[in-house]
């Protein structure tokens, strides 16, 4: 018994439970373990995602693509100087550079034991990769301008496949053993080496050089999607050739792939239609089902194209081009992968192929076939797109551009250059004179389309297809707009208006404002005399007509990028715009949209260009605080917070970069601008009571404008006081104020012509030069000539202003406390509207010594707010008074 016991317990004690410790223990966190490698896996990703997003921080500066910080991640890291797969078969570790270099690097980091774990994973991004590829690829765009794209197309692939034929003879006889590898072989793959053109690229170029509706955009865009699928039909061919041992068996590959893909586009595609749309995926984005039935055909079509001799991208590229356009799916489907792809696969593909050893630069004839692939792989690109797009009708500058666009290379080159070498095609020494090659073409594709194609001479396109519409620039754009209103120049009030939509919590204050506009005054002039549309002396109603500009900021995604070439389809399933669009029939308001994608450092700028296009005469810009909990005092009551306090003092991160883009709309919109900022529901009341303190100067005289012509609506009231500096007369005991403070009484008035300066923090403002007696004489004037115009008692007298005027009341008020003065008498009405002019030049009074008081009384607000709003607005922010302000900002092209 005694035995039996032993024989069962003397196994259990040699049992031991596997170390757990880890660090703790003393034990190398770096140490490979073959049956857990996920510890160092962890670290070589971590290591390869910093190294990258540090570099693409930088190269986003100079407007490059990701890519190219991918690779350079890789040449620096120097870990992985073989592809992992390549690695692998050939059982040598990578060579070192760079970091690489560093002593222990590649063998702590490194070693040759992880490669095929990061082989797997490499793999599999690549075939996530190239379906989101497939996804961006629409063959409708290739249908609706196949003239044109054809020939260009073409172009790009002949005649690069012919110069990158003629140079595999030579690199064939100095690089390539013919034992290994035959000549036809190669020859073939570096054709499609130089024929293959980088179409994800190609649209984020594109889309951040806003091309995409200009004719060379819309003809580069179809071009490159056929280039891409003729490129990727070519280079399965190629690797069907290599991997057959006969002739006869690479045409049985051949036909087995065209096989593939005949039933992908013919049966799958159907079956993948029908179960989108009985799974509502159409309507309402991809469901689970749906997004398993995709990566169940994803993998299943890479593995048919792997086990029959095609690489697995291949048929992970036609999943990709079988999934249904219907609805956006398409792009929703991109939202649901992009990020993992982007973040975590693309980073270990970058690294992948980007040194070799040996060395490149170890000999001048090195260097010179080097030479002579980026000369020859740019020429062969350029010059045959650029004579295809000549003979198709296009100038010199439109088709050198378009030469430049398809010269773009990318991380598709570097992929198959990667097929090639896993392969056996390419030795690592040719394999980098390629990787060089790819990368300068990539980095010079945004500079050279800059300088070749600048904005003021593009030729926009007004209808795609064969025959082309085309605007230029520098005329106005009309699509849209419905019929224009001839008006007088003197016209005082304002009846083409365009609102900014960029958040969907900015809506209710947009909808507000704009049901204000809702009933159009008659047009009327300073002259007071009949336009010459005018038939009868009441004048003529003139209809607002209101524009939506949806802003979309353009990231680093794919889906945007498909965003913004799908423009078309966005304008009428926007939700932003719909509303709006909904809001705007339900009130009778003519309304025209218009939608751009674009970098956050162009959303100012673009809102500028679609200003001038439109010829708006003023832009509502919305401003809203983020959500705020109310605070419980100790007496158990909720206080609520002003609407300024999380706006302007504790959300600085969301707020401030709203402020940069303000101030850019501001600087660059060259037309009248209104920001609006607070949540209230004005629009809604019975009615709405606008407030004016009336300081003098451009941006006030706007505002006095503007709030006669929003009391022509029925629902508005006004108070409009106008406010005068003396230090001689004490605080009126309306302010309830002393007058300790006396501040200069010097207007900061500022020259008549406009200069765009930076500010300390480098942002673009709207700021003029010092003042002269003559032009603050002339802003003075300008101010009593205004004010005499609706205050005067003969104002009330005049049929087209006396409803508005009714609703109007004046007054006039001197403090040597202007500020404290306003802010008393805006605290007496019933939550108005405060409205104010910006006067960050020529204004009426100088602010700084009362702001700094207010300042000590109710505390800092962040330096940027001062610039955003100006002083007046500043002191009503600080004050932290619970109503909505309006800021206006006249053109400052002269002084009116």
């Amino acid at each position: 018994m005694s035995q039996f016991s032993s024989r069962l317990i003397s196994p259990s004690q040699r049992r031991a439970a596997p170390e757990q410790g880890g660090l703790l223990t003393g034990k190398d966190p770096t140490q490979f373990n073959l049956a857990d490698p996920l510890r160092l896996w962890i670290i070589q990703v971590g290591i390869i995602i910093i190294t990258t997003q540090v570099l693409s921080l930088g190269l986003r500066k100079l407007r490059q693509p990701r890519v190219i910080a991918e690779v350079l991640g890789g040449i620096l890291l120097g870990a992985i100087s073989v592809p992992f797969w390549r690695a692998a078969q050939l059982n040598r570790h990578p060579g070192p550079t760079a970091f690489g270099r560093i002593p222990g690097f590649s063998k702590h980091i490194f070693p040759s034991q992880s490669i095929p774990f990061l082989s797997l994973v490499a793999n599999i991004g690549l075939c996530l990769f190239l379906f989101l590829v497939g996804l961006e690829i629409d063959t409708a765009i290739i249908r609706r301008n196949m003239r044109l794209s054809a020939t260009v197309a073409a172009a790009g692939i002949v005649i690069p496949f012919g110069l990158g034929a003629a140079l595999a003879v030579p690199l064939y006889k100095h690089f390539i053993d013919p034992s290994q590898v035959t000549y036809t072989h190669f020859m073939l793959f570096t054709g499609v080496a130089y024929s293959i053109t980088a179409f994800p690229v190609l649209c984020r170029i594109l889309t951040e050089l806003k091309l995409l509706d200009t004719t060379v955009g819309i003809v580069v865009l179809s071009a490159g999607v056929g280039n891409d699928i003729i490129g990727w039909t070519l280079l399965a061919l190629s690797v069907a050739l290599v991997n057959a041992g006969s002739g006869l068996t690479a045409l049985w590959i051949l036909l087995v792939c065209v096989g593939w893909t005949l039933f992908l586009l013919l049966l799958v595609s159907r079956m993948l239609f029908w179960v989108a749309r009985n799974t509502g995926s159409i309507e309402n984005g991809p469901t689970m089902f749906f997004m398993t039935i995709t990566i169940l055909i994803l993998f299943g079509s890479a593995f048919f194209t792997d086990v029959i001799g095609v690489h697995a991208i291949f048929g992970a590229f036609l999943a990709g081009i079988i999934v249904p356009r219907d609805g956006g799916l398409a792009i929703a489907l991109t939202e649901k992968l992009e990020d993992m792809v982007s973040v975590i696969f693309l980073p270990l593909v970058g690294p992948i192929d980007s040194t070799r050893k040996p060395s490149l630069m170890v000999s001048r004839t090195i260097w010179g076939f080097t030479i002579a692939i980026c000369v020859l792989a740019f020429a062969g690109k350029f010059g045959g797109c650029t004579m295809a797009a000549r003979y198709a009708g296009f100038n010199w500058r439109e088709a050198s551009t378009i030469g430049s666009l398809m010269s773009c290379k990318g991380l598709i080159e570097l992929i198959v250059l990667n097929v090639g070498l896993s392969a056996g095609i390419l030795t690592t020494r040719v394999f980098s004179m390629f990787v060089l090659e790819a990368l300068l073409l990539t980095f010079a594709t945004t500079p050279t389309v800059s300088f070749l194609y600048p904005p003021h001479l593009r030729t926009r396109a007004s209808a795609t297809g064969s025959s082309f519409a085309n605007i230029h620039d520098r005329k106005d754009n009309e699509s849209g707009t419905g019929n224009r209103i001839k008006q007088d120049d003197e016209s005082v009030w304002k009846h083409r208006f365009t609102v900014v939509l960029d958040k969907l919590e900015h809506l209710p204050s947009m909808m507000a404002i704009t049901q204000l506009l809702r009933l159009p005054p008659p047009a009327y002039s300073q002259t007071e005399s009949p336009s010459p549309s005018q038939s009868t002396g009441k004048g003529v109603e003139v209809p607002a007509h209101f524009g939506a500009l949806r802003l979309i900021e353009l990231a680093d995604r794919p889906s945007d990028v498909m965003k913004s070439s799908a423009t078309d389809a966005l304008l009428h399933t926007d939700p932003l715009l719909a509303i709006f669009h909904t809001f705007a029939e339900l009130n009778g308001l003519p309304v025209s949209s218009a939608l751009s994608i674009v970098p956050f450092d162009a959303l100012a700028t673009s809102v500028g260009e679609h200003v001038r296009a439109q010829d708006t005469q003023l832009v509502l810009v919305p401003w809203l605080p983020s959500a705020q909990a109310p605070e419980i005092t100790e007496a158990g009551a909720a206080q609520d917070h002003s609407p300024f306090d999380s706006l302007f003092r504790t959300d600085r991160s969301t707020s401030e970069v709203h402020s940069h883009f303000v101030r850019g709309v501001f600087a660059h919109a060259g037309t009248n601008v209104a920001l609006l900022i607070g949540r209230a529901p004005f629009g809604v009341r019975e009615q709405t009571h606008l407030f004016l303190p009336f300081f003098g100067g451009p941006d006030d005289r706007l505002a006095l404008d503007f709030v006669v012509q929003l009391c022509a609506n029925q629902r508005v009231c006004a108070t409009v006081i106008r406010m005068t500096k003396h230090d001689v007369v004490p605080a009126p005991e309306a302010a309830h104020l002393t007058a300790e403070d006396k501040a200069e009484e010097n207007a900061r008035a500022n020259g008549a012509t406009i200069a765009s300066v930076r500010s300390m923090t480098g942002f673009p403002d709207t700021m003029y030069g010092n003042a002269t007696t003559q032009t603050r004489l002339q802003s003075e004037t300008a101010d009593g000539v205004t004010w005499a115009r609706y205050a005067t008692p003969s104002a009330a007298n005049n049929t087209a202003l006396g409803g508005a005027l009714s609703r109007v009341t004046f007054e006039e008020l001197a403090s040597s406390v202007p500020l404290h003065a306003a802010l008393h008498r805006a605290c007496t009405l019933q939550h108005p509207i405060v409205v104010v002019g910006r006067s960050r030049r020529l204004a009426g009074e100088d602010h700084h010594a009362e702001l700094r008081t207010l300042e000590g009384e109710h505390g800092a607000v962040r330096t940027d707010v001062r610039k955003t709003v100006g002083d007046v607005g500043t002191a009503f922010v600080m004050a932290g008074v619970d109503m909505n302000l309006l800021v206006m900002q006249a053109p400052g092209t002269h002084l009116d």
